[in-house]
């Protein structure tokens, strides 16, 4: 009898034990609810954000609508030579509408006996075209100062000037587009002890980047 019941606990002392073990797994295992994680802001390859989120799945697309001419600022720094010598130029400009804007120019022509500085406002006028390729036309009026450099005993001199010209732009993007442009300046001066006007002419050709953000309508 004895032998019996020994036998009878042995047999029935793991059946307890994985019990036990069940029940203490039940009481130990952690919470598994979901954690709900926000997105992750979306990212360009490169960890690049863009600032104008429409932009970024864009590419190198443009529109092919004229709309994107109107209400729009733009910025085009620019390099090249206004008759003989070097030019920096940076233009600031507005379209109000498809085929009318509005520029304004400051431009520096060093030289080594003196320099000048050449600031003008213009208007441009385009036809918008299909494509990238985008010709316009500009007409108009400013200053040019001449300032003698050091060796010279002499006041800086500042000359009414004309500008007329074209150019052409290859947009890259909406916003973005390679610019370049030829002008021709005619400075209205006067002679050493001449009573008369006399008009001399320039030519200035410039290449750059213009940039472009839309205000809307």
């Amino acid at each position: 009898m004895s032998i019996l019941l020994v036998v009878t606990l042995a047999a029935l002392a793991p059946t307890h034990a994985l019990a036990q073990s069940a029940d203490s797994t039940a009481v130990a295992s952690p919470d598994t609810t979901p954690v709900v994680t926000k997105p992750a802001a979306r990212q360009h390859a490169g960890s690049t954000t863009y600032l104008v989120p429409e932009l970024e799945d864009a590419g190198y697309r443009i529109s092919r609508g004229p709309e994107r001419f109107a209400h729009r600022i733009g910025f085009s720094p620019a390099y090249g030579q206004l008759g003989d010598n070097k030019l920096f130029a940076f233009r600031i400009g507005y379209s109000p509408n498809t085929w009318l804007g509005y520029e304004a120019s400051l431009g520096h022509n060093p030289a080594e006996g003196l320099h000048a500085l050449l600031h003008t406002f213009n208007v441009i006028v385009r036809k918008p075209l299909p494509g990238r390729f985008q010709p316009y036309l500009t007409l108009g009026y400013g200053m040019l100062t001449v300032y003698p450099g050091q060796a010279l005993n002499a006041d800086p001199v500042t000359k009414n000037t004309l500008t007329y010209g074209g150019g052409l732009e290859l947009y890259i993007r909406d916003d973005v587009a390679v610019r370049g442009e030829m002008r021709g300046a005619s400075v209205i001066g006067q002679e050493l002890n001449q009573s008369s006007a006399v008009v001399y002419d320039y030519r200035e050709y410039t290449i750059g980047f213009a940039f472009y953000r839309n205000l809307g309508s």
